[in-house]
């Protein structure tokens, strides 16, 4: 067994406080030291130890020689085999006792009732109450006392020393002057470090109360006493509070140690600022922080710096805290005669991308600050500062930054006050920062309220990227167009808006769920009486057709409108007050004006300059009449009073409240009631007389009321006022009620609903609170009601707590029908088959059923995952059964990795995969793409590992690790050989659609890569690279696999190269532009030189028509009309007209030549080119007339054309004209000699006529 010592063994026993049993021999043994240090002198200073041993000190003592007897008892030996500690010993040896001297005792008022008393009735007292022995011996000549106390008990051996010091030392005062900010401090949580201070030494401190100090007056000394003064530490913020310690003094000095030394902990540290920093230099300042801090020091402070209120503060050691604020001012001043500045003009939408955090960023590219004027302000000046040596590095940053961004200008369309009504909606909605959260990195800014009535055109600036702006205009351009003709104002006076909104609240919001229109009021404090209707666009109803927008505007402006009406009974009345008496009306702060105004702000009044009377006496009264009679009545009430100066403001009114409902009346930290004393100017204050006698009589009896007195003091007007709030709040808090309902806490998600919309819709319809239990917060915090984790609490009206708790119950049985849960197990060998490539399976599951699926793969158990299932009791059946299929058809899985080089893993995998797929057929596996996925596992791109897994049935992967080790073999026996093939015929030898390419690779087992291809440089080099190192690299291409197979390819190519071409024949013609429609055919005639081998390069074409453009219907002299049902020989009967007109043949045709240049693979196909084209020329020549043949009826013209056009072929031969029926019009042309077009012409009214004008089958 270990030793113990002996303060262990004391607590072992409960004997702590005892003296040691077994002391050293040589160590003297002190006890209560402590203590000693509170016995001190009338004076103040501590008394020496006194000397036990002297007989002058004590006389009537037992003999010295007693007095080691206690030692040598407790000499023992520690090693002999008897126990160590003998109970007996212990108990005896279990007293403490203490020696202290007092100086000249006071007895002069130690006796009942403060009569003098003796020294030894003192001891006789204190010995009966606390059990003690106390010897004391008395010094004449010094006039000091020593008590020498034993007892049983350390703690009753130190009550009995403070009663005797208590009873024989002097009452004195002592006031100390504690730092404001060491009142809390001081005071503790809920008291309990002042408490102590009361209970340890029995003395009585006083610390006033806050709202009894008065501001600091400084008087002669610099002190004012009861009052908060400015401490001499150099913090400008910091007042003292004096704290009045009574008692006796030895006790009085030791709580005032005790105070000081809480003080001191406190006051070691210190606050200064640094305040009303020139704008133009705050970004100077921030710029050297670190200088800053960097002269605390060995000291510790914080520096904080705050750009609006231009206002630096320093919190921390003192000493640290002064240089730092020295270096500020020191900085600061530097600064103004260092620095200068420079103006210009820039946009004002740039603006915006040079304030904030631009700022910082110019400073440190550049060392200059930039000063922009706000954004009402109309002014584009903008202002550098900086060192004139660095204004240009400045100007340049400013411009940098102000170009960094894409800054859209977006015009409002449509008129203005259609623009300001959209500014306004949009502001209201809060769709600036939903349309930038709808596009990251995009900043949307509105026009501010400011400059609505002062421009003409409002814009929206969006800020950002280019790409990501426009998809932001976009997307506003869509938002406004479904607002178009969806806004409307209506004028109803602002003082009937709280009437409206409260009474009528159901209705507003009917408004919106029959209408879909949504009515935005202005902010009460604006006094604007525009009321804005929006026919809302976001509803999921909402319709985009402009007749339908306007049809429900119609409606819910009557229906409101007249709401209005009914609310709207309102006056104005303007009174004649003298301005001196306006003081009292408005009160201090404006408190009486808010007593005579009221909590529900039915009437408005302005006082002065503000009523725009007819002069500064005036007082405008506006609201409902009734309130108006009221509240004119309340003023000339006030005036009255004023002027008979009976203003009393010590008015006050007492009276009760259930103590139940305090708590609620003065608020969280007493925000209520202080807000009722800052709007009124009264005073509150709340007591419990029972809790009062309880706290005098020092005991605890059963309280026999439960009320709460409520006293109320200041202006009577203002009291009243007061006092009607409170009664009217407790009337409300009588009616309210709380019922827990018991929920399971995997329900409750779902009844807040996303950002607790669903809990705010009840709160507001029912009008209660509702509150779920939430888990502790980093800071402890938690809910104020206890709940528990399957309870939900209801607090509200009784009737709002009834339905609301009805809609939740509803809203939980419904959760309970469609959150059941299922919890089952699966393989994990089957999770990846279960999810499917990117979820597709467990997504397909999901949607199929309706149920949600949670896979947990967490779990310490490897073999096996966990899956949940939330839904329908169908949905979570049917998913897990779909679930349970997928997990029974993975049978036992195998994994192997081979290793493969990389640069075979493209080749393997194949285009599109296709590879892989072969692979896996050719083993035997699934054709399914979702089944395949997952067998066969490669490096993502760009990763340099060489390892391949495969995992799926052993079977399987057994064949496929072979297969894909026999493919990587072959892949490693290949090689690349290159092979001239000239570049020309490249395209022949690939083939349309790779046709010749892929029957060239399949019968030879090679693959080949023409130059250009995408895998060209992936096959790697080449073995016979040197031997072409001279030829085109155009011609080169590449053979790879195995050698025998490239072999065999490159003597297929080689075989069907083609041997060069001789060089071609060439002749040059020239031929007219006006022959070059006839001759050309259409094309035919090229066509026919190129079928013997002869290709034509023109030098130019004609810029015109060929064919002339057909002259006017009026009889000419050669314009023939008839009928074709004339009676003549050339033309039988029939019952049609036509016209035939007949002009000169290239009378407006382009002059010039175009040489020709032929060439031609050999001479005798040269030669024939020349002569078809010499014949062409002749023939074109005798050209000379175009006839133009109108027919009535294009019904006739099949017949003219005929099958495939045999019968204008036909035609064209026998009279060598060439005849073009027109697609467009009823008129053929005809050219060609004036012999042949008459020929040609007559021959088609011949073929006409020859039937009854249809055409016959």
């Amino acid at each position: 067994m270990a030793s113990l010592s002996a303060a262990e063994l004391q607590r072992r026993h409960e004997l702590e406080g005892a003296p040691d049993p077994f002391p050293s021999l040589g160590e003297e043994t002190v006890q209560a030291k402590p203590m000693r240090k509170a016995a001190s002198s009338p004076s103040g200073t501590t008394a020496a130890p006194p000397d036990t041993d002297s007989e002058q000190a004590f006389p009537s003592l037992a003999p010295a020689a007693a007095a080691p007897a206690p030692r040598l008892a407790a000499a023992s030996s520690w090693g002999s085999a008897a126990p160590r500690i003998q109970p007996a010993a212990v108990a005896k040896q279990s007293v403490v006792s203490d020696t202290f001297s007092l100086t000249a005792a006071d007895l002069s008022h130690a006796g009942k009732d403060g009569k003098p008393t003796s020294l030894g009735e003192i001891m006789k007292q204190v010995m009966v109450k606390h059990k003690v022995k106390i010897e004391a011996s008395t010094n004449q000549r010094t006039k000091q006392t020593t008590f020498h106390v034993k007892s049983e008990s350390a703690k009753e051996l130190d009550k009995a020393k403070r009663m005797l010091i208590a009873q024989l030392s002097p009452i004195v005062t002592v006031t100390l002057n504690a730092p404001a900010s060491t009142i809390a401090s001081i005071i503790g949580p809920k008291g309990a470090t002042l408490k102590q201070i009361r209970d340890q030494t029995n003395v009585r401190v006083d610390i006033p109360r806050k709202d009894s100090l008065s501001p600091p007056q400084a008087n002669g000394n610099g002190s004012h006493r009861g009052s908060p003064t400015p401490t001499n530490d150099g913090d400008d913020d910091e007042v003292t509070v004096p704290v009045t310690i009574s008692g006796p003094e030895p006790l009085v000095h030791e709580a005032q140690a005790m105070l000081k030394a809480i003080i001191a902990t406190k006051t070691a540290k210190i606050t200064q600022r640094v305040r009303d920093i020139p704008a133009h230099i705050v970004p100077f300042v921030k710029a050297r922080y670190t200088e800053f801090l960097a002269a605390r020091g060995d000291g510790d402070a914080t520096l904080g710096l705050k750009p609006i209120e231009r206002e630096v503060t320093v919190t921390g050691d003192r000493d640290a805290v002064i240089r730092v604020i020295e270096k500020v001012k020191f900085t600061i001043e530097f600064i103004k005669g260092d620095i200068t500045s420079f103006s210009m003009s820039l946009p004002k939408r740039q603006h915006r991308l040079l304030v904030g955090t631009a700022v910082t960023e110019i400073m440190e590219k550049s060392k200059c600050g930039v000063d922009v004027p706000r954004p009402e302000d109309p002014s584009d000046q903008i202002t550098v500062w900086g060192n004139a040596n660095e204004l240009s590095n400045g100007m340049a940053a400013v411009m940098q930054k102000a170009n960094s961004q894409y800054i859209h200008e977006f015009p409002i369309p449509g008129p203005k006050a259609f623009s300001k009504q959209l500014v306004t909606y949009m502001a209201r909605i809060g769709y600036p920062k939903t349309l930038a959260a709808a596009h990251p990195g995009v900043q949307v800014y509105t026009p501010p309220s400011s400059l609505l009535d002062k421009v003409n055109v409002l814009n929206i600036d969006i800020v950002g990227d280019k790409p990501k702006v426009d998809a932001a205009v976009e997307q506003l351009s869509s938002f406004i167009s479904t607002l178009i003709g969806g806004m409307r104002e209506v004028e109803v006076d602002w003082l009937v808006h709280r009437v409206i909104t409260g009474k009528h609240a159901k209705k507003i919001k009917h408004f919106h769920d029959a209408q879909n229109v949504v009515l935005f009021f202005p902010p009460e404090a604006a006094e604007q009486s525009t009321v804005m209707l929006v026919y809302d666009p976001t509803s999921s109803t909402a319709s985009r057709s402009p007749i339908e927008k306007t049809k429900h505007l119609d409606e819910v402006e009557k229906e409101f409108m007249k709401i209005a009406h009914d609310a709207s009974d309102v006056k104005s009345q303007t009174i004649t007050v003298d301005k001196k008496w306006h003081g009292a009306v408005a009160g201090r702060d404006g408190t009486t004006l808010n007593a005579i105004i009221g909590e529900e702000k039915t009437v408005s009044i302005k006082i002065g300059a503000d009523a725009n009377g007819p002069s500064d006496d005036a007082i405008l009264v506006r609201g409902a009449s009734a309130d108006v009679d009221r509240a004119v009545q309340e003023i000339n009430r006030i005036v009255e009073n004023a002027k008979n100066d009976e203003i009393d403001n010590s008015y006050s009114v007492e009276f009760d409240i259930a103590r139940d409902y305090v708590g609620r009346v003065v608020g969280t930290q007493g925000a209520a009631v202080n807000k009722l004393r800052d709007t009124l100017g009264v005073k509150i204050d709340f007591t419990d007389e029972a809790d009062e006698r309880e706290k005098d009589s020092g005991k605890k009896k059963k309280a026999v009321t439960q009320k709460s007195k409520v006293k109320i003091t200041g202006r009577k007007e203002n009291v009243e006022e007061a006092k009607k709030r409170i009664l009217t709040q407790v009337e409300r808090l009588a009616d309210e009620t709380s019922e827990v309902l018991k929920i399971p806490a995997q329900y409750h998600s779902a009844l807040i609903g996303q950002s607790g919309k669903y809990v705010i819709r009840l709160e507001e319809k029912y009008s209660v609170k509702i509150t779920f239990p939430r888990e502790s917060t980093e800071n402890g915090d938690r809910t104020r009601e206890p709940l528990k984790t399957d309870e939900v609490l209801i607090k509200g009206g009784k009737k709002g707590v009834a339905g609301a708790k009805s809609e939740i119950v509803e809203a939980v049985d419904f959760e309970k029908e469609s959150n059941n849960v299922i919890k089952f197990t699966v393989p994990t060998r089957s999770v990846a088959r279960i999810l499917g490539r990117g979820g597709a399976s467990i997504n397909d599951i999901k949607d199929e059923t309706g149920a949600q699926i949670d896979v947990d793969k967490g779990t310490d158990d490897t073999a096996v995952t966990h899956i949940s299932c939330r839904g329908t009791k169908k949905a979570i059946a049917a998913a897990k059964a779909a679930i349970m299929e997928i997990a029974d058809s993975v049978g036992e899985e195998t994994n192997v990795a081979l290793t493969i080089e990389n640069k075979y893993h493209r080749t393997i995998i194949g285009g599109g995969g296709q590879g892989l797929k072969d692979i896996i057929t050719r083993c035997g596996g699934p054709s399914d793409p979702k089944a395949q996925a997952g067998l066969i596992r490669f490096p993502r791109q760009g990763e340099p590992s060489d390892e391949v897994r495969l995992r799926g049935n052993p079977a399987l992967v057994k064949k496929l690790q072979a297969e894909l080790e026999k493919v990587a073999t072959s892949l490693r026996d290949r090689v690349v050989l290159l092979v001239d093939v000239p570049h020309a015929q490249h395209r022949a030898l690939i083939g349309r659609g790779g046709q010749h390419l892929n029957d060239l690779q399949n019968r030879t087992g090679a693959q080949v890569q023409f130059p250009g291809s995408r895998s060209y440089h992936q096959v790697g080099e080449p073995e016979n690279a040197d031997e072409f190192k001279d030829a085109d690299p155009q011609n080169l291409v590449k053979v790879f696999g195995p050698r025998a197979a490239c072999e065999s390819a490159i003597k297929d190519l080689t075989a069907q190269i083609k041997a060069p071409a001789p060089e071609a024949v060439t002749a040059t013609v020239s031929v007219p532009l006006k022959y070059h429609h006839v001759i050309s055919q259409q094309g035919n005639f090229f066509r026919t030189l190129r079928s013997f081998g002869v290709n034509v390069d023109q030098s130019s074409v004609p810029q015109k028509s060929a064919v002339p453009t057909q002259p006017p219907t009026e009889p000419a002299p050669t314009t023939t009309t008839a009928r074709i049902d004339d009676a003549t020989e050339d033309s039988p009967v029939s019952g049609s007209e036509f016209d035939w007109q007949v002009i000169p043949n290239y009378q407006d045709s382009e002059e010039g030549e175009s040489e020709w240049t032929l060439k031609a693979r050999d001479d005798a196909g040269l030669e024939r080119a020349q002569k078809l084209i010499a014949e062409a020329i002749e023939h074109a020549g005798s050209m000379s007339s175009v006839g133009f043949l109108t027919l009535s009826d294009r019904t006739f013209f099949p017949r003219i054309v005929g099958t495939k056009g045999a019968n204008v072929a036909r035609l064209r031969a026998e009279t060598g004209a060439d005849i073009t029926v027109s697609r467009e019009n009823s008129t053929i042309v005809i050219i060609g000699s004036e012999s042949s077009i008459e020929t040609a012409k007559d021959s088609i009214i011949r073929t006409v006529s020859g039937g009854s004008g249809r055409r016959r089958d």
